[in-house]
């Protein structure tokens, strides 16, 4: 049974898109089909949404003991960094975009920053090993995550620091059932590390488990919990020159990185100044540069706002088509314009102008694929895992956190549970040359410099209508990170699905280079076979991906509709308090 709030139009779009899943012509899993069926959570006092569920409801007992929102975001992500630590983590870093209760959007960046000896070479020059930037000593950057939720939480929380940890060192210590994605990540991802070479890694995550039997295995995380309540007593400054910061830098020199004490003690957390733009009259908040991410889904946001998507199919050929075109054209300016703006020139106030995207809408063609042979000509004029959450005030946080990809650098610092980053490798090691997630950098914006922070995708958003808080959304996933970011928004908006719907719908994603549309396993053939004739190279996606976490308020009820991704072991959880 649909929710009260949902009107009949809302209910007519759902209930199609619904039909189209059970007809094949939008084809998922049973338990993504039956995902998207099931109504999402709902709560009148706030609302936590996680890639993991444990996260998730550290955020909601935060919520229930009278923190904010803040308090709250904060938490869950210490707790996902204990149950997911695959993907994030105190080794790591994050960005967090926040609606205070007047409607102010901040923009907190926790991003990594090249230590102190890095280069623009430091992975061309001789003897440096190939894989240097994804696996080991030199593919770890400042981490960051710390400092950065500290003062997330000093700036607009209510909460003291050992309250809001106690969820994730309870969790740590006392251990958590492992899901199915966990599972998957740790099975998989022991194939990639050798034990000799990171043995704590694999006494910690891997070895106590049968790789083939993972799922409803407890894990516990007893040197993590020390870690994390030396931090709750004694503050940050354990992580910077205390003993889990002097533990980090010792492993990593051990092991002949560049990571020192004083990147750690110098390292700080930055407030800037959010990307914003309007799309159908909502008016979009994301993230600035060092991420691409918000640029480029408003960007994308422009160009579609002139095509009415409503009037189509939402998954039809059509549809994907034009949505497929705006992904190439903004991704393609990704390459060229995009780095850390404390370093490079980024453009962004006109990459997000209506007036461009006119002019990219002049470079597409509604019917055919158009080859975008590079970025967009900007005049002259005299910039992984997600959790969402809101609270009864307005309040809200969109927080994307991550150590690359899964389990880092593969390095996991022995006496304190801490696994590092390899986010090096989201920098360009040189010129046109692909990262793990096949981006490239054309004009050399992100090569590695000292203190420089690398270029991110995360796209955490918040939305409001009419000057009240309406949408929470993000994801992890590489560059998919934007592209699920955006379909969430279109779905919502466009299509009229509910916050769950439009976690769990299909996905597709275009990033300019190579030239190639992926899409879910699922996709029905005339789909593809309709794409194929347009001119696009679709390209069959052998797995699912990303895992967005979406709340959408309904301002008239005041309930927080909460859907978490099925592709993950996420979990919505409502708090029904009213609260001031």
């Amino acid at each position: 049974m649909l929710m009260s709030n949902v009107t009949t139009a809302h209910a007519r779009d759902l209930h199609t898109f619904l039909v189209l899943l059970a007809a094949g012509l939008l084809l998922l899993p049973a338990s993504l089909v039956q995902a998207a069926s099931e109504p999402p959570v709902r709560g009148q006092g706030g609302m936590v949404v996680s890639t993991h569920y444990a996260a998730a409801e550290a955020g909601a007992r935060i919520l229930n003991e009278g923190g904010n929102a803040i308090d709250a975001a904060v938490a869950t992500a210490f707790a996902v960094g204990v149950a997911q630590p695959f993907s994030a983590g105190v080794g790591g870093g994050a960005f967090a975009l926040v609606r205070l209760e007047d409607g102010t959007i901040r923009a907190l960046d926790a991003r990594e920053t090249a230590p102190a000896g890095a280069t623009p070479t430091m992975y061309t020059d001789p003897g440096v090993p190939k894989r240097a930037s994804v696996v080991g000593p030199l593919a770890v950057a400042t981490p960051s995550f710390v400092p950065g939720m500290i003062a997330l939480l000093e700036a607009h929380g209510t909460m003291p620091l050992s309250q809001v940890l106690a969820p994730a060192i309870e969790l740590a210590r006392d251990g958590l059932v492992i899901g199915r994605y966990h599972a998957r990540m740790a099975g998989f991802m022991r194939t990639r590390f050798p034990e000799a070479v990171f043995p704590e890694t694999w006494r910690i995550q891997f070895t106590p488990f049968d790789a083939a039997n993972m799922r409803g295995e407890t894990i516990v995380q007893a040197d993590l919990a020390k870690s994390l309540d030396l931090l709750a007593r004694r503050g940050v400054g354990v992580f910077q020159d205390g003993v889990v910061g002097q533990a980090m830098v010792a492993e990593v020199q051990k092991r002949g990185g560049l990571l020192t004490l004083e990147d750690l003690v110098n390292y700080e957390p930055k407030w800037r100044e959010p990307v914003m733009g309007t799309y159908r009259g909502l008016r979009v908040a994301s993230f600035p540069p060092p991420s691409s991410g918000g640029a480029v889904l408003v960007q994308a946001l422009n160009v579609l706002e002139g095509y009415p998507l409503s009037e189509m199919r939402m998954g039809s050929a059509p549809a994907m088509h034009l949505v497929t075109e705006a992904m190439k054209l903004a991704f393609a300016d990704r390459a060229a314009f995009m780095g850390d703006s404390d370093f490079v020139d980024v453009p962004i106030k006109r990459l997000v102008s209506k007036s461009y995207a006119e002019a990219q809408r002049g470079r597409m063609n509604a019917e055919t694929a158009t080859v975008i042979s590079g970025p967009g000509s900007i005049p002259e004029d005299a910039g992984t895992t997600h959790l969402s959450v809101t609270d009864s005030a307005g309040r809200a946080v969109a927080l994307t956190m991550t150590i690359n990809t899964p389990y880092g650098s593969g390095i996991t610092v022995p006496g304190t549970g801490v696994v590092l980053n390899n986010e090096m490798d989201d920098f360009a090691t040189a010129k046109n040359t692909p990262n793990s997630y096949g981006l490239i950098d054309t004009r050399g914006s992100n090569l590695p410099a000292a203190g420089k922070r690398p270029l991110s995708s995360m796209t955490p958003t918040i939305i409001d209508r009419d000057g009240e808080l309406f949408m929470v959304t993000g994801s992890p996933g590489g560059p998919r990170i934007i592209t699920t970011t955006l379909l969430t928004i279109l779905n919502v908006v466009d299509w009229k699905m509910d916050a769950k719907a439009a976690a769990s719908a299909p996905r597709y994603h275009h990033q300019w280079d190579p030239n190639k549309l992926r899409v879910e396993p699922e996709l029905a053939d005339e789909v593809v076979s309709a794409l194929e004739a347009k001119g696009h190279v679709v390209e069959r996606s052998s797995r699912h991906w990303s895992a967005a976490e979406v709340i959408v308020v309904d301002s008239a009820t005041g309930y927080h509709f909460g859907g978490s991704d099925p592709r993950s072991d996420g979990a919505a959880v409502g708090v029904d308090a009213t609260r001031p």
